[in-house]
């Protein structure tokens, strides 16, 4: 009786396929448990720890608000498995109080403290405000400072019309900084995710009502096709999903990362 083995383009589409996946980080913002897995996680468990079961990507957004200790997040990297990653917010007295000017010090500060994660920090995340207009100079020397640190990769997510411009492109792709796509998008442009292509990022708030709506199936397969298709160039590829107050973040995270598995072994 013959054995089939596969041939040399289907081992080299499994190999692809594998690594996609590899690549590909989907989460939620924060991981508290929803109190539907409440009889799922086991006795003595964190949420932290029940959530790295489900997920192997997290975004702390709490440090957007206060600062953490670097032995917290050494703690919080300790408790998830090899593979997980962390993407952490910067602290708002940088991006908002500060306007990246003039935060040299908060900045170090928080370099610091995140540097607790070791290797599983993969992603800083600095979100800016809707009234912060970009400018080449102070852009440009702040995320020079950022990404000197070459603690991990950088993306923003910025909400003035200005800074979705091919200037704008040019000087964060120039400084290697990704732009997040988020959802819903009130800015043409800011849906699909731009600047350095090493990194894709999706930020998903909640639509039509944000941080309170789910996201249908259909809208979630078609981001499924269009994360294996970026991860192809692209090093990494995440989705966070930010719609959290009824906990329909936790659901569609799930989905979606069946949906990516389920693309990506077609």
């Amino acid at each position: 009786m013959l054995t089939a083995y596969p041939c040399a383009a289907e081992t080299h589409r499994n190999m692809a396929n594998r690594r996609a996946v590899e690549k590909t980080y989907i989460g939620t913002a924060a991981w508290t448990n929803p109190p539907a897995e409440r009889p799922a996680r086991a006795t003595g468990q964190s949420h932290l720890q029940h959530y790295a079961t489900r997920f192997n990507a997290v975004e702390i957004n709490s440090s957007f608000y206060r600062p953490h200790e670097r032995g917290t997040y050494r703690r919080w990297a300790e408790s998830t498995p090899a593979a997980f990653g962390f993407s952490v917010k910067a602290p708002r007295s940088v991006t908002h109080e500060s306007g990246l000017r003039h935060c040299r010090v908060e900045l170090r500060q928080f370099l610091e403290e995140v540097a607790g994660l070791g290797q599983k920090l993969r992603v800083i995340l600095v979100q800016t405000p809707a009234s912060l207009a970009f400018e080449a100079r102070v852009v440009g020397r702040f995320f020079a400072s950022l990404t000197s640190a070459g603690l991990c990769r950088i993306v923003c997510e910025p909400r003035h019309p200005s800074w979705f411009t091919p200037r704008a492109e040019a000087a964060l792709s120039r400084h290697g900084v990704s732009r997040a796509a988020a959802d819903p998008a009130k800015i043409p442009g800011a849906g699909t995710p731009g600047g350095a292509p090493n990194l894709v990022y999706y930020r998903l708030h909640g639509s039509p009502r944000m941080y309170y709506s789910a996201y249908s199936q259909s809208f979630l397969r078609e981001l499924s096709v269009t994360l294996r298709a970026l991860t192809a160039s692209a090093q990494e590829a995440w989705c966070v999903f930010d719609n959290t107050a009824l906990h329909e973040s936790w659901n569609n995270a799930l989905q979606l990362r069946s949906l990516v598995t389920d693309t990506v072994a077609l």
